[in-house]
């Protein structure tokens, strides 16, 4: 008898919410990118839309289809008809945060150093690129040994960093935007937190987040020109940014100004890289058993062709493929997804909506999103480095005041460097939060890292992430005295920026040497007990 021929149902019902789902995960983070780049930095909003969105959505499309063809694949070598291909869209914590801390502070200093605005703008624009290609190569290189990263840093150190990002960045931020018009993004953020936080359908199964982003920009257009909706309405431009995501070397002119940033950029790349195998992970344990080097290459691939296209943020598979299966969704979603962001990036209908859906309708999200990365750390490390996990927060929190004070609009320039220099018993207060804020993301990671193995008991591997943390200082490639980040010699440095460096890197020796000491005493050997308060 001839063998039946396998046909694997690749869309049905469930991949349409998969599809709402995944594509307004991709929006929002545009949106948020766009907004960050042309409100807060006063960037261009033309090359936002023309020449950054295009290469960002074509790198969706592209590993999209690729995790497409490999769910057929799968699904044809297991003969599963219920295989859900694996999500990849916009990386949400890099994205904001390198558009917080590389691109717009980027922009800040070139135009500073009396470039003319649309030159400094073109200038960030390709540093932003070098920043992907960058990444890009980086995630390559990492998709072979991701598991030895993995076991090599504590988990309170990985997800540590990545929870203080979604406190400081991804949830705070956009919790202003919501109370920005109060009664349309609490009415979003109800529907989000009553669908996707606790779970509860909302009639006839309508998609939860459909149903927020809708309803809250309806009653924006609604409100906002009776002046009910608590800020003054501005209707949409209704114009269609075309552009193509062209493959280009003009990443090069940014390549050197972008390798000042990379104390903020590789440890994003390392975080999708450890996202990435525990994404896989938790996909087999669902029974799509897919091979992790392949979802990690893809990923890589679709960063680094996003950048030389353009793109300006890095892709990664999205935490949640267990979501998508329970949703119902096979492959479709992908497909659709990828089609939609990567066409609406060419044809500049995304920026359309992005600038037609109001940003307190899309802020929920994000709300929802940070509170997932920071319950997941939480969560996921052994219960003894919870402390840990908490004291990683830290440097997020200098980092957005940082952003915060050093807008212009709330202290002017010359102001803020002056309180940086302010004399007195101790180094100055606006001195500490930039150096402190300056490589937040290394620094939480190894905060995390040094304190779980304090914790541990291992008191000489401990020593040895101060010792490391102390190396990093001395050169500013974390704690860096300078606002823009830069790393430096310290011998170079003038006046009160020059003790930095130095009492920071003497501060973690000591205190590296003090430990390393006490691992010798007998008591300090043993395992840690639960502490109970």
């Amino acid at each position: 008898m001839d063998k039946p021929v396998f046909k694997y149902r690749w869309f049905v019902a469930g991949d349409i919410n998969g599809f709402f789902g995944l594509m307004f995960d991709n929006l929002t983070v545009l949106s948020f990118l766009a907004f960050i780049l042309i409100f807060a930095f006063k960037y261009p909003a033309d090359i936002v839309f023309s020449k950054m969105f295009p290469g960002t959505a074509f790198g969706v499309l592209f590993g999209d289809l690729v995790y497409t063809w490999m769910a057929f694949r799968l699904a044809k070598k297991n003969n599963n008809t219920n295989v859900t291909a694996m999500p990849l869209g916009i990386d949400t914590p890099s994205t904001i945060g390198i558009t917080l801390t590389v691109l717009g502070p980027a922009f800040i200093y070139l135009k500073g150093k009396g470039i003319a605005e649309y030159d400094a703008a073109m200038m960030t624009w390709y540093i932003g690129m070098a920043t992907m290609v960058i990444i890009g190569i980086f995630k390559l290189i990492f998709s072979f040994i991701g598991g030895w990263v993995r076991k090599v840093v504590p988990q309170a150190g990985l997800l540590g960093s990545l929870a203080g990002i979604g406190l400081a960045l991804i949830g705070f931020i956009p919790l202003i935007d919501i109370f920005g018009l109060p009664v349309i993004g609490m009415i979003s953020l109800g529907l989000i937190l009553y669908t996707l936080v606790a779970k509860i359908k909302l009639p006839k199964n309508f998609p939860g987040v459909f149903a927020a982003i809708f309803i809250g920009t309806v009653l924006y257009y609604i409100l906002g020109p009776l002046g009910l909706a608590g800020g003054s309405f501005t209707a949409p431009s209704m114009q269609l940014h075309f552009g193509l995501p062209v493959p280009t070397l003009g990443f090069i002119h940014g390549f050197v100004e972008a390798l000042k940033y990379l104390p903020i950029a590789l440890p994003f790349a390392i975080l999708t890289i450890v996202g990435g195998i525990s994404v896989t992970e938790s996909a087999k344990v669902g029974g799509d058993d897919y091979n992790t080097r392949d979802i990690l290459l893809t990923e890589a691939f679709s960063t680094l062709i996003a950048g030389i296209c353009g793109g300006v943020a890095q892709t990664t598979p999205y935490i949640g493929q267990p979501a998508y299966k329970a949703m119902g969704s096979r492959a479709g979603y992908t497909v659709l997804t990828g089609l939609f962001i990567g066409l609406g990036g060419i044809l500049g209908y995304v920026s359309f909506f992005v600038e037609l859906i109001p940003r307190a309708v899309l802020a929920p999200i994000l709300i929802f999103v940070a509170l997932e990365i920071i319950v997941q750390a939480f969560r996921t490390v052994p219960p003894a480095h919870t402390t840990a996990v908490a004291f990683s927060l830290f440097p997020n929190v200098a980092r957005l005041l940082q952003i915060k004070l050093s807008n212009t609009d709330f202290i002017p320039f010359d102001k803020f460097n002056l309180l940086m220099m302010v004399p007195g018993k101790t180094l100055p207060e606006m001195l500490i939060i930039v150096a402190l804020g300056n490589g937040f993301i290394l620094t939480a990671m190894l905060w995390g890292a040094f304190v779980a193995k304090l914790i541990d008991r291992k008191l000489r591997q401990a020593s040895l992430y101060l010792v490391i943390m102390a190396v990093f200082t001395f050169f500013g490639i974390i704690h860096s005295a300078i606002p823009d980040g830069d790393s430096y010699f310290p011998w170079n440095l003038q006046g009160i920026f020059r003790q930095v460096p130095y009492q920071f890197t003497a501060a973690y020796l000591v205190l590296a040497l003090m430990f390393f000491v006490l691992s010798y005493v007998k008591t300090n050997r043993r395992q840690p007990k639960d502490i109970n308060f």
